[in-house]
């Protein structure tokens, strides 16, 4: 699929388009893309507005936590992309993404790539491996040495939800290794920048 794509990082003036690209459903199921930031019993009480209130103001807060992607003057595309510390519940001791070394989870240089969400008509078009070229671009602008990702192996369609974590195989198209494998269908990859 040929689209014109311009990645910019999300800040706080360009909240309004991330809004745009979430819409009212606030991207999967109102959860606006603070699963990884939020502890689960924290985050499922509360409300949609609470997620949204919240993610709002960590991007208004800064660094920015993600690019956008452009096509067409709008908003088509999201990668939640910074250093591993910005999104605590990725470097939880019960999950599959937790880091190789403690100190991982502080290293600024360290980074990961945990979730994307593009535009319902936009999905299955084979448009990750560009979102994900476009985040490793910007972690390795802004001085990342490791951009680590925890996929997941196999879906039974391209375009189902599971897939906000983004699957194996466009890691593996953009070079990222495995290095542990602490769940099947999950493993922890790495880039070296």
């Amino acid at each position: 699929m040929d689209i014109d794509l311009r990645f910019e990082p999300v800040t706080a003036e360009r909240w309004g388009d991330f809004e745009m690209l979430f819409g009212p459903q606030g991207a999967f199921y109102h959860c606006w893309c603070v699963a990884l930031r939020l502890p689960h019993a924290v985050r499922t009480r509360m409300q949609p507005q609470e997620r949204k209130d919240h993610i709002h103001d960590r991007i208004n807060a800064g660094p920015p936590p993600g690019i956008l992607a452009y096509a067409d003057g709008g908003p088509v595309a999201w990668v939640q992309v910074g250093p591993r510390h910005d999104v605590p519940q990725f470097n939880s001791s019960r999950t599959v993404s937790r880091p190789l070394e403690e100190t991982d989870a502080t290293d600024p240089s360290v980074w990961a790539v945990s979730c994307f969400f593009l535009t319902p008509k936009l999905r299955g078009k084979g448009l990750s491996h560009r979102l994900l070229s476009g985040a490793v671009d910007y972690a390795r602008h802004m001085g990342a040495r490791f951009v680590d990702a925890c996929p997941i192996d196999h879906v039974k369609q391209s375009k189902s939800v599971t897939l906000c974590i983004g699957s194996t195989a466009i890691f593996d198209a953009a070079g990222f290794e495995v290095v542990e494998r602490r769940k099947d269908g999950r493993p922890l990859m790495r880039l070296e920048l």
